[in-house]
């Protein structure tokens, strides 16, 4: 089936549904919001706002929700830190869990999907640990950048909901400091973890991860389908990481993390901490200075969340047989394979035929593509029109053979939109990023970034349109 991106939001009424208190008292930890000496709204997200009713709510009610933490009606009071354990570069970490945030609130949406609203940088929990549970603004404009980017590329991703300044300077030893300090809200369908899964099992807790899984299945996944329901949400899980890998990868984009802690159930990439877009097709590229080892580099993502699956499989068999797990583990490099082939061909524009038939032209283009003569943005923004490039960039032979490719191709896109008639691609790499924060950090100058959320958008618009 040939891959398609989220469809474009729609408003919805506000439809309160909690259901995360069903797992009982050791799924998370009851928590209070820091109190925060200002509050000024800094960034709303008027797309999917309306998609969990919440698009009519003024700014000053808005702060009271997002930066005073009131809650909704008819929601958790108070909310969760939830639990979870994690391997960390592959080293297991019992000591963790929502150490700067926790779970807010639960409702339903357009598509009557169960969603969380959870927060980050809102003050310390009982997995704080020596942290002071604080979010640094450039963190939080940092992850609207990388969201909305996302987004507009076709990842599945969660969306930086809400970002609230909140007055205080915080210190930090990786950037310069003391540094204005905000608070964050992210919407995704789901905050359940493989950590938490990891928790449960070194628990020896059979009672919970069987509730686990249902609810999971329940709410993620339309419900149980077989009666071996761990099995059977292994297999949803592991097709979600194959299309959130081959996605990473289409876009040219580096999580930096890829950690037990920070994958969810649902497949949606979220916790955007040392990310990059690298500007060229680079397989060792890291977005973390202390990835040393290159673990998590552009080409091993996928093999990142391979590994990742097998801990999440092995958690499981804490209340199903090995056998099934193992079998979907060996059928991931496959899925992967045929999940890249579909996403790279829906961001060049052309009719997926299949993973046999579709594995030349996306090979081409990656032995292409690894001459470094374009940047991954140029090199998708020129081939993804109607028109054939006519860059100095594309003159070796190994372009050659991919535009013998793409002559074979139906297009699926229409090239009618404006942004198929700009001057450049929209990007999103380090030097920009940077400029944006510079403007805001120095002139408290937010234009920048309203206007580059706006380029992304349009792109997005661009991409989907067919």
């Amino acid at each position: 089936m040939p891959y398609k991106p989220q469809a474009e939001p729609a408003k919805a009424p506000y439809r309160p549904d909690v259901r995360i208190t069903q797992l009982g008292e050791k799924i998370g930890d009851p928590v209070q919001a820091a109190k925060f000496p200002s509050h000024i709204l800094r960034f709303r997200n008027d797309r999917w706002d309306q998609t969990i009713g919440l698009s009519d709510v003024n700014e000053e009610e808005w702060i009271n929700h997002f930066g005073r933490f009131h809650p909704l009606a008819d929601n958790l009071n108070p909310p969760l830190a939830l639990r979870y354990h994690g391997h960390q570069f592959r080293n297991y970490n019992p000591d963790i869990g929502d150490g700067r945030g926790f779970l807010f609130a639960q409702m339903r949406d357009h598509k009557d999907r169960l969603m969380d609203l959870a927060t980050k940088g809102s003050g310390t929990t009982p997995w704080s640990r020596s942290g002071d549970g604080k979010l640094t603004l450039k963190g939080g404009v940092r992850e609207i950048l990388a969201t909305e980017m996302l987004e507009a590329l076709g990842v599945e991703t969660s969306k930086t909901f809400s970002l609230v300044e909140t007055g205080e300077d915080l210190h930090r030893g990786d950037e310069p400091s003391p540094t204005r300090s905000a608070v964050m809200t992210r919407l995704s369908h789901s905050h359940i973890r493989f950590g938490t899964f990891q928790r449960i099992a070194v628990e020896q807790n059979e009672g919970l991860m069987h509730a686990l899984v249902d609810y999971c299945l329940a709410h993620f996944y339309d419900g149980a389908k077989t009666d071996n329901p761990a099995v059977e949400l292994f297999q949803h899980v592991a097709a979600n990481a194959a299309q959130l890998a081959a996605s990473y990868m289409t876009a040219g984009f580096v999580h930096g993390v890829l950690n037990t802690d920070n994958i969810n159930i649902t497949g949606e990439s979220f916790d955007y901490g040392p990310w990059r877009f690298t500007p060229y097709w680079e397989p060792g590229f890291t977005a973390a200075y202390f990835d040393q080892e290159g673990l998590y580099c552009f080409a091993r993502q996928p093999e990142a969340l391979h590994w990742n699956l097998a801990q999440l499989a092995s958690a499981l068999r804490l209340i199903c047989d090995s056998d099934p797990l193992v079998a979907i583990l060996e059928g991931f490099p496959k899925s992967y394979g045929e999940a890249f082939t579909q996403h790279f061909c829906w961001r060049l524009g052309v009719e997926s035929e299949g993973f046999d038939k579709d594995k030349p032209l996306v090979v081409a283009a990656e032995q292409a593509l690894a001459e470094k003569t374009v940047t991954i943005d140029q090199f998708f923004f020129d081939w993804g029109q109607d028109s054939t490039p006519s860059s100095k960039g594309y003159e070796s032979e190994k372009f050659t053979l991919f535009q013998k490719e793409m002559t074979k191709r139906k297009r699926t896109r229409s090239s009618n939109h404006e942004y198929w008639h700009s001057d450049t691609p929209c990007s999103m790499h380090i030097e920009e990023v940077e400029a944006i924060w510079d403007a805001i950090d120095k002139n408290d100058d937010w234009q920048p970034l309203t206007s580059k959320v706006e380029a992304i958008r349009n792109m997005g618009q661009a991409l989907r349109s067919l």
